[in-house]
Formats: C-alpha cells, structure tokens, sequence
C-alpha cells in the first residue's frame, strides 16, 4: 500500500477521510472479536480433546494475536474520537500518580506542596499510567526511575503541576508522541491526547520525559 501523498491539501477531505478510517478501524476491531471468540471455541474444544500440543499452542498464539489486534484498534478509534472527560473538582494528582506507578518506580514528592486540580480522574489516571510504563520501559532495567511532582507559578500567577520521570536512556531518535509505531506508541499518542485535553503539554529531551497540567485557582 502507497504512503498517503503529503500534496493533499484539503482539510475537509483530511477530516472525512480521518472519521472514515475511525470508522473502518471500528469495524475492523468488531469482527476481529468475532474470530476470537471462534478461537475461543476451538480451544476449549481441544482442552476436552487429547490434542497435540503444539495445535494447542498455536490456538492460544493466535487467540493472544487476536486479542493484541484488537486492543490496539479501540486505542485507535479512541484516539481518533472526541474525547468526552468527566471532569471532577479538587482531585488529589498525587494520589492519582502514585497509583499508576509501576514496579521499580519511586515517586519524589514535595508533601508541601499541594496538587489539585478538576481533572477526569479515570482517563488521566490511565495517561499517567502509561507514561510511566512508557517511561519505564526506556530505563535501565535493573534501577529504580524516579518520578518528581512538583509545583511551579507562571508569571500571571496561574499554578501548574509538572511531572517529570527522570533516568531516561539516552535516544535523541525517540518520538515518543506521535510516532504511532506499534502498541505502546498508539497509547503514548492517546495519553498525550488526554494530557492535552485538560490544558497540559507534554515533552521529552535525552532524559526526561514530562507533563504539564492546570491547577485550579481555586485550588491554589
């Protein structure tokens, strides 16, 4: 299949084209679900069965194939959908973060400091989370990552929240964001996605990757 041409210049036909392929990639996702249960079938219909085990092998690769493929079109179609966030005020982001850390992560954090903000605590419970699998992922392996939550003040004295996962390997290559290369990139692009939605940034240099979120006036 060619590359779409980059001389496509008109925004409206880019946006049809867009929901067209959320579409497609929905259905798609539909009837791989469809051959799973299928697969499904079979395999418990081997378990009752003195098969081979290698048949029995190759079911369970392919139903885990299946199961990849499909997981990998919902974070598509919901990359590609509005996001619809249920915002909820003063949410504690600190907790949120300590709950999405994976194991061999430290969270650093100033206990002075105080992190609330209106935020979907589910969506970006989820985007936290995987940033810092993201995260942990390009660390060296055996050592703990440290993950910093700190506040910081702009100059028209609107409050922010950064978090910082530090003790990256060094990849000036990396594109963590919009790469859209395989399973951890497509989450990576839905949890910039979120980030976003709720008024954040997000960045990575050689040894960092961070987010930035809106605190509340009325939580400052």
């Amino acid at each position: 299949m060619k590359p779409l041409s980059t001389e496509i210049q008109n925004t409206e036909a880019l946006l049809d084209l867009g929901r067209a392929s959320v579409q497609i990639v929905h259905d798609l996702k539909n009837q791989i679900n469809g051959l799973k249960l299928y697969a499904t079938f079979l395999r418990k219909r081997f378990e009752t069965q003195e098969r081979p085990a290698d048949e029995r092998e190759t079911i369970a690769k392919i139903i885990a194939g299946l199961e990849r493929a499909a997981a990998d079109m919902t974070t598509l179609v919901r990359y590609g959908r509005p996001l619809d966030l249920q915002t909820q005020p003063h949410v504690d982001l600190a907790r949120l973060l300590k709950e999405a850390m994976p194991k061999g992560q430290t969270l650093a954090y100033h206990e002075g400091e105080a992190c609330y903000g209106e935020f979907d605590a589910e969506k970006l419970a989820e985007a936290l989370q995987t940033m810092s699998a993201n995260a942990r992922s390009h660390a060296p392996e055996n050592e703990l990552l440290p993950v910093l939550l700190r506040r910081e003040d702009d100059e028209n004295s609107e409050a922010f929240a950064v978090i910082e996962w530090r003790g990256l390997r060094h990849n000036p290559d990396a594109n963590f964001f919009n790469s859209f290369a395989g399973s951890d990139a497509l989450r990576m692009a839905l949890a910039s996605k979120v980030i976003r939605a709720h008024g954040g940034s997000v960045a990575h240099d050689t040894e960092a990757l961070r987010a930035r979120l809106p605190l509340k006036s009325s939580d400052k």
